[in-house]
C-alpha cells in the first residue's frame, strides 16, 4: 500500500483524535461564522440587501479562485459540475441573499434562532439525499425542532401562524443552504472539502457579478466604514476563509464530535447581537433559542449514533454539517 493511498489518509483522523486540536480548530471556524448574522445586520443599515448578498459572493469568488489556481487544483468533471450547481444554489446564492433580505426587517437575535435549525435541516438533507434509514427519534425530534422555530417566529410576529415575511425568508434560507450543504458534504468525498466551496463560488460567481452590477445600477453603494468592515467580514471570513479553520478541525476530528460544535453557534451570534448590536435578550429569544438547539443537537446525535460503527460512513458525515453563513 502507497503512503498516500486513500485508505492510508482516511485513517489519519482517527489517529489525530486523541488530540483536542481539532475542536479547537473547529471552534475557530464556528466563532468566525457566528459574526455573519450580526455583521450582515450592520451592513444592511447602510447597503442594499442585494448588494450585500452578491457582493460579498464576488469578493470570495475572486479568493477562491487565487486559492484554486495557487494550489493547481484539477477541475470537476461530468455530472460533478451539475452537482456543483446545486452546491452554490444554496450556499451561495439562496442563503446569502435570503438571509440579507430577512435581515433588514428583523434583529439579528431573532435570525439566529430560526437559523438555528440548520443543523438539523442539513442533517434531514442528507438522510435523504443519502436514502438512510434512521431511527423513528430522528424525525420525530427534527419535528418538534421545526415547530419550535416556526412557533417562536410566529410568536415574534404576533401571534401563532402569523410569519413575518422575514421568517419566511429565513426559513427559506435555512432549506437552502440544507440542500447545499447535504450535497457540497458528498462531492467533497470527490474534490475536497474546502475545494469544493472554492468551486461553487466561482461556478456562481458569473450570476453573482450581474447582480452586484444591478444591484450598484439600482441604488449605488453609500456606507459608512463600520458598515463597509462588516462587509468585507462577510466576503472574506463568513464565505472563505472561515471555512478553513472549520474544514481543518474536521479534518483532525473527532469527526463527529467536531461537527456538532456548530450547535453553539446560534448561542454565539445571540450574544455578539447583543454586545454589537445592543439588541434586548426577551425571555422568548433565550426559550426559543435553547428549544431549537436542543432539538438540533438531538436530531444530529440520533443520526450519527448509527454510523460510529461504520468508518467509512464516520469519515463522511462531518461534511455534511457545514455552516454556512
Amino acid at each position: 500500500m502507497r503512503d498516500n493511498s486513500s485508505a492510508t489518509i482516511l485513517f489519519r483522523p482517527v489517529v489525530s483524535s486523541r488530540s483536542a486540536a481539532g475542536l479547537w480548530w473547529g471552534l475557530v471556524g464556528v466563532a468566525a461564522f457566528s459574526f455573519t448574522v450580526p455583521f450582515t445586520k450592520i451592513a444592511v443599515a447602510g447597503l442594499s440587501p442585494l448588494f450585500i448578498g452578491s457582493g460579498r459572493a464576488v469578493v470570495a469568488a475572486i479568493l477562491a479562485a487565487a486559492a484554486l489556481a495557487l494550489t493547481r487544483q484539477r477541475l470537476p468533471r461530468g455530472s460533478q459540475w451539475g452537482r456543483l450547481a446545486l452546491v452554490a444554489g444554496g450556499v451561495v446564492v439562496g442563503f446569502p441573499l435570503l438571509t440579507s433580505f430577512a435581515l433588514t426587517a428583523t434583529p439579528a437575535s431573532h435570525g439566529a434562532v430560526v437559523i438555528a435549525l440548520l443543523p438539523a435541516a442539513t442533517a434531514t438533507a442528507a438522510v435523504l439525499r443519502g436514502r438512510e434509514r434512521p431511527p423513528t427519534a430522528f424525525w420525530l425530534i427534527t419535528g418538534v425542532g421545526a415547530l419550535a422555530a416556526i412557533g417562536f417566529a410566529s410568536m415574534q410576529s404576533g401571534g401563532f401562524g402569523q410569519l413575518h415575511r422575514a421568517d419566511v425568508l429565513l426559513l427559506g434560507a435555512v432549506v437552502a443552504a440544507a440542500i447545499g450543504y447535504a450535497e457540497g458534504g458528498l462531492l467533497a468525498r470527490e474534490l475536497g472539502a474546502w475545494q469544493t466551496v472554492s468551486w461553487a463560488l466561482v461556478l456562481a460567481s458569473p450570476l453573482m457579478v450581474f447582480l452586484a452590477a444591478v444591484s450598484v445600477a439600482q441604488q449605488p453603494p453609500s456606507a459608512s466604514p463600520a458598515q463597509w468592515a462588516a462587509f468585507a467580514y462577510l466576503g472574506v471570513i463568513s464565505m472563505f476563509l472561515g471555512f478553513f479553520a472549520w474544514y481543518r478541525g474536521l479534518a483532525i476530528g473527532p469527526m463527529a464530535q467536531v461537527s456538532q460544535i456548530q450547535l453553539v453557534q446560534p448561542v454565539l451570534s445571540i450574544c455578539w447581537a447583543g454586545l454589537l448590536l445592543g439588541e434586548a435578550l426577551t425571555w422568548t429569544t433565550i426559550v426559543g433559542g435553547v428549544a431549537v438547539i436542543l432539538c438540533a443537537g438531538a436530531a444530529v446525535r440520533v443520526r450519527l449514533r448509527p454510523a460510529a460503527a461504520q468508518p467509512a460512513e464516520v469519515t463522511a458525515t462531518p461534511s455534511l454539517q457545514t455552516v454556512k453563513d
